[in-house]
């Protein structure tokens, strides 16, 4: 079922995304499909040199030769819904589960009708190679691929939605002021007050960096709208709805770095994530 026709860039909403696909303008109807196997991870990390420990949970779908991921905050689901969800067919999922499970649902799709390595062989993204090494190597790689879509002035304030302490170091050593909002962090590794108002940093920001977990919490949708609104850049660094996300470039997202299952947190040999920009113009 695979497909490597791009999809198109006048979607603007998350909801407006899923009405298209049951639709069956991205592909197959999902009613055709059947969700092989839901399941659940549930996994801690602290980097060397860090004082912050992050816990981080994805439900993921597994559809075909492709899987779809959404992390999500504690309690938003239950480990029940992998025994309950496998099997189901895709349409029930994209119109009635909770909204991580149709995040990832969703990116299981558009990561099925249309690969990330499709893309990156078409020459519309470009494949990074994630070193082998630890933890700390492999996420100061992987965050210096994401900051280098920034395309800033020396000193540009830039929102930065979801908070790794490696992504707020390759921000600065672009030459931008980091803005950081998130629900679990107080402060950066170096002290740097973060908030839990993304309001106040979209106001401030001339450009914003922003998790793929904004889709699965129901944040990215006015995320993308102030962007937008403000003509400002939207870059986008996804495990959570990597394809999802894809599906907004040109249409509020100015690029994305893509990172498909299994993350690079899973293993410690080279991975490649998958870096998008936007047409200039579209």
């Amino acid at each position: 079922m695979t497909q490597t026709t791009p999809t198109p860039s006048t979607t603007t909403s998350v909801d407006g995304l899923i009405e298209a696909v049951l639709a069956g303008e991205h592909g197959p109807l999902p009613n055709e499909l059947e969700a092989t196997s839901v399941f659940w991870i549930h996994h801690g990390t602290r980097l060397a040199g860090g004082g912050t420990t992050y816990l981080n949970q994805y439900v993921l779908v597994r559809l075909g030769g492709s899987f779809g991921g959404c992390a999500f905050e504690p309690g938003a689901i239950d480990p029940s819904i992998c025994r309950d969800s496998s099997g189901t067919p895709l349409d029930v999922l994209l119109r009635e589960a909770p909204r991580p499970l149709r995040i990832a649902a969703l990116d299981a799709y558009l990561s099925e009708t249309r690969p990330h390595r499709a893309a990156g062989e078409a020459g519309d993204a470009e494949p990074v190679t994630l070193p082998t090494g630890t933890p700390e190597v492999r996420a100061k790689a992987r965050d210096a691929a994401i900051a280098g879509l920034l395309d800033i002035e020396h000193g540009a304030r830039v929102g930065l939605i979801g908070v790794v302490n490696p992504l707020v170091a390759a921000i600065r050593e672009r030459g931008g002021e980091p803005l950081p909002c998130d629900f679990n962090l107080k402060t950066t590794q170096w002290g740097d007050p973060v908030t839990d108002d993304m309001h106040q940093v979209l106001e401030r920001a001339e450009a914003v960096v922003a998790t793929g977990m904004t889709l699965g919490n129901g944040s990215f949708d006015t995320i993308l709208e102030h962007c937008r609104s403000r003509g400002i850049p939207l870059i986008v660094y996804a495990q959570t709805g990597s394809a999802v996300a894809r599906a907004f470039l040109g249409s509020g997202v100015t690029a994305l770095s893509a990172e498909p299952f299994p993350f690079s947190q899973f293993s410690a040999e080279e991975t490649i994530l998958y870096r998008y920009r936007a047409v200039t113009g579209a």
